[in-house]
């Protein structure tokens, strides 16, 4: 087929295509150039890096090897260490003295726990056996005289209170009135029923060894001036003649005791001015653990002296039911009762104006009535 393209247009695409060819064999050349440059520069960069890190890390080794940059490093990690081991044995110590706090903490409770737990089973041991052979609460003075050796008949405990009294205790305010410290009152009831010549405790309070007293005498299965002299003696409080005969009918633990007794509470009234205490007072307190009817046992004299003083011309009062021992005057009552709770020795008894009236006769005209004593005399 005849060809359209004239001659002169082909003589233009031969020479459009031949400097074609020519430029791209040039720009070939050109880049093969500038890519060996690029790979040379590439080359010498990367050897230059290399050659920078070497002598880096070089001048740094040289650097460490150094003695005196060894010893600064070798102090460093030597103080790190030494510090790393305070704070160790700091850690150590606290602890340590925390496990021992703990342990004094337990050791302390436990010690209390054990003490308490040897209370309970010697109360229960008395309980289920009776009264213990060295006991002196709730024992006949007859069997506690007989028991001691002293050239006295009267209770030890009794003589000992009596002196601490007279040394540290005359001029303490409503001495035998203000109740104990039922804690105390019941320490010292085991430490006597224990050890019934036991000294009395350094730092017992006058008011808790007067309190004792009074709870040694309630705790008598029989009252000094005895049951079956209750009514003689009785209506004997307006003469000190007729009381004198009488009161030589009792046994000699019995007149003597109550003339230690008595004696000690005529040298209380003596400092009422300052204790409060004359020898009214003083009979009014002690007549229900001295003189007692069988029916009046001083177990019932909870809060005796409470409503006397409420209503002291009131004849008769209902006895509250149920019975105390001696024991339960001092027995816990529950949780909800402070340890350190006043003892209570007296309750709604009628009040007994005679029995009062005796033991007052008996304070102040002590020197006259028990002329047949050996008088106790203090110094």
């Amino acid at each position: 087929m005849p060809s359209i393209m004239s001659p002169q247009w082909q003589d233009k695409a031969a020479g459009f295509f031949s400097s074609s060819g020519v430029k791209l064999k040039e720009a070939k050349e050109s880049a093969g150039t500038f890519v060996g440059e690029v790979t040379k520069d590439t080359k010498s960069n990367v050897a230059e890096v290399a050659g920078r890190v070497g002598s880096m890390v070089k001048s740094r080794w040289a650097l460490l090897q150094q003695p005196s940059t060894r010893h600064a490093v070798q102090d460093r990690f030597i103080s790190a260490a030494a510090t790393t081991g305070t704070l160790l044995r700091r850690g150590f110590s606290g602890t340590k003295d925390k496990v021992v706090v703990g342990k004094s903490k337990v050791e302390e409770v436990a010690k209390i726990t054990a003490q308490k737990s040897k209370t309970i089973l010697t109360d229960i041991e008395r309980w289920q056996k009776g009264v213990a052979s060295t006991d002196v609460f709730g024992v006949p003075i007859e069997v506690t005289v007989q028991r001691q050796d002293c050239c006295k008949p009267i209770p030890q405990i009794l003589i000992n209170c009596a002196d601490y009294l007279i040394v540290s205790g005359l001029n303490s305010p409503h001495l035998f009135k203000s109740e104990g410290d039922k804690k105390v009152i019941h320490q010292l009831v085991s430490l006597y029923n224990q050890d019934s010549t036991a000294s009395v405790p350094e730092g017992t309070t006058p008011v808790d060894v007067a309190a004792l007293v009074k709870y040694y005498l309630a705790s008598l299965p029989e009252p000094l001036t005895t049951l079956e002299l209750y009514n003689e003696i009785r209506g004997a409080r307006s003469s000190i003649y007729s009381m004198r005969n009488i009161l030589k009918r009792l046994s000699s633990v019995n007149y003597m005791t109550l003339e230690f007794i008595t004696a000690l509470l005529l040298r209380v009234s003596q400092k009422s001015l300052l204790n409060k205490m004359d020898a009214r007072c003083l009979a009014m307190e002690m007549a229900p653990v001295i003189m007692w009817q069988k029916e009046r046992t001083p177990e019932f004299y909870h809060q005796y002296w409470n409503q006397m003083s409420k209503s002291p011309s009131k004849k008769s009062v209902d006895p509250p039911p149920g019975s105390y021992t001696a024991w339960d005057m001092l027995a816990d009552d529950g949780e909800a009762i402070d340890a350190s709770s006043p003892i209570p020795l007296d309750d709604g008894t009628p009040v007994d104006f005679g029995a009062i009236e005796v033991v007052q006769l008996l304070i102040e005209h002590h020197n006259a009535i028990f002329t047949d004593a050996n008088e106790t005399v203090w110094k």
